[in-house]
């Protein structure tokens, strides 16, 4: 069963943290770079954080230094810690294997951060 569960968004004001969880099936996590992907109103979707299988980071220049993306293999699961967060990172956040997306054909419910005072 293909599955993504997004989680732990919310509202939190300028310079908060929020930490996103995702819970992914096996079929989508196993042997797969992750990544973390948001998409903001009006605009598209866009990868913002990546971690291979070895564990190996890269990140889009607007969250370095602030956003850390990991993975806990046993539980086929990918975090996101945000700090510092910013208006303009609201978005709905989404997990899937780290790829070009029109190579993504199934995608979770996503997770809603809004980030304002």
């Amino acid at each position: 069963q293909v599955q993504l569960v997004e989680s732990g968004g919310g509202l939190v004001q300028p310079g908060g943290s929020l930490r996103l969880s995702c819970a992914a099936s096996t079929s989508i996590f196993s042997g797969y770079s992750m990544g973390w992907y948001r998409q903001a109103p009006g605009k598209q979707r866009e990868l913002v954080a990546a971690i291979s299988t070895g564990g190996t980071t890269t990140y889009v220049d607007s969250v370095k230094g602030r956003f850390t993306i990991s993975r806990d293999n046993a539980k086929n699961t990918v975090y996101l810690e945000m700090n510092s967060l910013k208006p303009e990172d609201t978005a709905v956040y989404y997990c899937n294997k780290a790829r070009p997306i029109r190579a993504l054909d199934y995608w979770g419910q996503g997770t809603q951060v809004t980030v304002s005072s």
